[in-house]
Parts: structure tokens; sequence; C-alpha cells
């Protein structure tokens, strides 16, 4: 069994058996304080169900759900009056109410999955059992009160659950596909500073609120989150137009004969996998990708169209032509300038190259090599099967003296030999 199988199956049970603990403790021990676990169990519940769907790949948030997890597992007074819920009844609670707003989802086929039920459950168990058993042994009162100090406390605390979250939720991605764990960490610490912070920030209110004006400051404090995701789905709509616009535009090479079905999407998928093996950040993989998709928008400018629409067999010269020519028209599409430099680019010499376009000219010529649209419609995956994939990664290692950069070859290497991007025949490494 694969290692990252077993971390996988290792956070998962971690997360199952500390939910059913936890639930049977609390049938056992019955409910303590109903009230508060059901108007924090119902915020739970519905920041679930309100959740914002994301594109594959990517983070979807429910940050009001998340907020709701975290002020009750941090919750140490209700209108002045000492709460005793505990650790466990924390993560009974959380467990029944995100499961009560996720199964609906589920249901329609837009829940989340299973790795983020368990973060959930590790997280806020974390931060129960870091808070909890303190409050109610009387040790924050001791020595903290209820000043600065105590509002420090509970910040610090959400820090390090804030951390505990992203530690996981890098580890089951390196798990689930072989990237870097540095690179995945780095942008998982990056999102912190977006929403995480914010959902932190309210987490942190919304126990502050209730310990002084009780239950009723809860909907009053979710309002701004509300909002915030209200703002999220607008934004996500626009990137999904951008996206569209460049998906089209990428088509358009195509649509004109000027290369092979699916060329641009399979270049733009094996770069974005070969990016974050190398390190690159999710706004730097976002760029790539756009640039891969649109590299050879290029030919659409040329009188004589390429055969087969594969520029690595052409000079040098003709090469860079056709890159400063697609550069202008992806200039003028209004997409970031980023992405015009990766294209017009995408010809230099490598060690002229940023590592954007060292990637796409190396990918473009992988897929050119290996004869992929000539085999689609027959659903090889890569033409030729692994021995074609291996001659292809052989030629490139030749050319590593001038056209591909040799830590990019190794990359697309390791990639490969993982299962590459999506409909790719995993190749051993040559």
């Amino acid at each position: 069994m694969r290692p990252g199988v077993l971390t996988v199956g290792a956070v998962r049970a971690a997360a199952l058996l500390l939910g059913l603990a936890a639930l049977g403790a609390t049938l056992h021990d019955g409910l303590d304080q109903p009230g508060n676990a059901l108007a924090f169990g119902a915020l739970v519940a519905l920041g679930e169900l309100a959740r914002q769907g994301a594109a594959p790949g990517e983070r979807e948030p429910a940050p009001l759900a998340a907020a709701g997890a975290l002020a009750y597992a941090l919750l140490g007074e209700s209108a002045g009056s000492p709460t005793s819920h505990g650790a466990l009844q924390t993560v009974a609670v959380v467990t029944a109410a995100g499961l009560a707003g996720t199964v609906p989802r589920l249901a329609r086929g837009r829940g989340p999955g299973p790795d983020h039920l368990a973060r959930r459950v590790l997280t806020v168990g974390f931060a129960a059992l870091c808070f909890q058993p303190l409050h109610t042994s009387g040790a924050v009162a001791r020595h903290l009160g209820e000043g600065p100090p105590y509002a420090l406390f509970l910040g610090l605390l959400l820090v390090l659950t804030a951390l505990c979250d992203a530690v996981l939720a890098a580890l089951l991605l390196r798990a689930r596909t072989g990237f870097p764990y540095g690179s995945l960490l780095r942008d998982e610490l990056r999102a912190l500073l977006g929403i995480g912070s914010a959902v932190c920030a309210t987490g942190a209110v919304m126990a502050l609120g209730v310990a002084a004006a009780g239950l009723w400051a809860l909907p009053v404090l979710a309002v701004p989150l509300l909002l915030t995701q209200v703002s999220y789905r607008r934004y996500e709509a626009v990137r999904t137009v951008n996206r569209q616009t460049i998906a089209s535009l990428a088509r358009a090479t195509e649509v004109a004969g000027c290369t092979p079905p699916g060329h641009a999407h399979r270049v733009a998928a094996l770069s974005a996998a070969v990016g974050r093996e190398l390190g690159l950040s999710g706004a730097e993989l976002t760029v790539l990708e756009h640039a891969a998709l649109m590299h050879d928008i290029g030919q659409l400018s040329l009188v004589d169209p390429v055969e087969g629409g594969a520029t690595a067999f052409l000079p040098a010269e003709e090469q860079r032509r056709i890159a400063l020519l697609g550069g202008e028209v992806v200039r003028r599409t209004g997409v970031p300038p980023a992405v015009a430099v990766i294209v017009e680019r995408q010809a230099d010499p490598y060690r002229e190259q940023p590592l954007p376009a060292r990637i796409v000219r190396t990918v473009n010529a992988y897929d050119d090599l290996t004869g992929v649209a000539a085999d689609a419609g027959r659903g090889t995956g890569v033409g030729g099967g692994p021995g074609a994939a291996l001659d292809a990664l052989e030629r490139l290692r030749l050319g590593t003296a001038r056209d591909h950069h040799p830590d990019v070859v190794e990359g697309l290497a390791r990639v490969l030999a993982r299962g590459g991007a999506a409909g790719m025949t995993p190749v051993l490494p040559g």
C-alpha cells in the first residue's frame, strides 16, 4: 500500500475515532447546557449549507461554519455565566452539526469530501482540548482574568489551530498528489492571510461576544462573514468568466486547425502539475496555466499553419517569431501581463527564461514528441504508450544544453511517473 494512502487513512481514522468517542461520551453523559449547543450547532449547520462551491482542486470555503465551530470550542462564558460543556461535547456538537449541514449537499452531489470533514473534527478537537480543560479547572480565570490577556490567549489558540489545519491540509494534499510538502504548506499558510484570518478573528469575537451578551450576539456577529461569503461568490463568478474566456481563446487554435484537438488543455494540465512539483505558489500556478492554455495562439497570425501544430520541431527563430506573435495577441485580450510575458518568452534559451516559460516550453515539446493528439481519439492517453513517453523524455534530456532546463525535465519525469495530469498514462522515469 502506498504511503499516501496510509496517511489519508490515518487522518480519517483519527477523526472518526475522535468523533465517535465524543458522540458516545455525550450520549452517555447527556448534553450539557443544551441551549448553547443548539445555537452553535445551528450556526455550524447553516454555515455548511451555505458553503460556496469551488472548482476541482480549489478550496471550498465555509467561513461561517468554521468560525462557529471555533467559537464554541473557545467558549468560556455565556452572558456572564461559566460554561461547562467540555472538549468532547464540543467535538460531538460540531461533528453532528457538520454532518447535518453536509448530508443535504452530498445528496445533491455537491458536498465536501471526507478530508474536509476529518480536518474540521481534528482542528476543532485541537482547539477544544487546548482551551476547555484549562477553563474548566479555573486556570484561565485565575491567571488571565477577563481583560486583554484573555483575548490575547484566545488569539494565540486560534493561530495555533489555524496552523494545525494548514499542516493537516498540506499533509493530505501531499499524500494525494505527491507534490513537495513545502510548497503545499506555503499555499495553505498564504490562505490564512485571507479568508482564514477573517474566520479566526470572527471566531474569537463570537466567543467574547457571547460571553458578554449571550447567544443573541451570534446572529449579529455572523453577518460580516455572510457578507464576506457573498463577496467571495461574486469574485468566484468573475474568475469563472475569466477562465471560460481563456479556455475559449485556447480552443480558437484548434477550431482554426492550427493545433491538434486537446493539445492546449493537455499542456496546461501537465504544466500546472510540473509547476506544483517545482514549488510554484497558487497565484503563480494560475498564471502558468493560463499561459499554457494560450501558448500556441500566435499560430493564428501565420499565413501557412504549422504541420500538425507541432512548434517544437520548428527552427529556433521561427519558434521565437510565433511566440512573439502570441504574446502580442495575448496582450490584447485583457489577461494579466504576466501571462503574455510567459507566452512570448517560451521560445527563448532556457537560461534567459523565467521558470513558468521553461515549463511551458518543455511540456509543449513533450506533448509534441509523444504525439498525444494522434491517439486521443483511440483513448490511449499518451500517444504510443509508455515507450513513446520514455523516448520523449530522453530527447528532452538530450536538449538540456540549450532548450530545456534539467530541473524542469526531471520534474516532468517525476510527475509522469506518478501518473501525470488527468488522462496521462503513468510511465517509469527513464
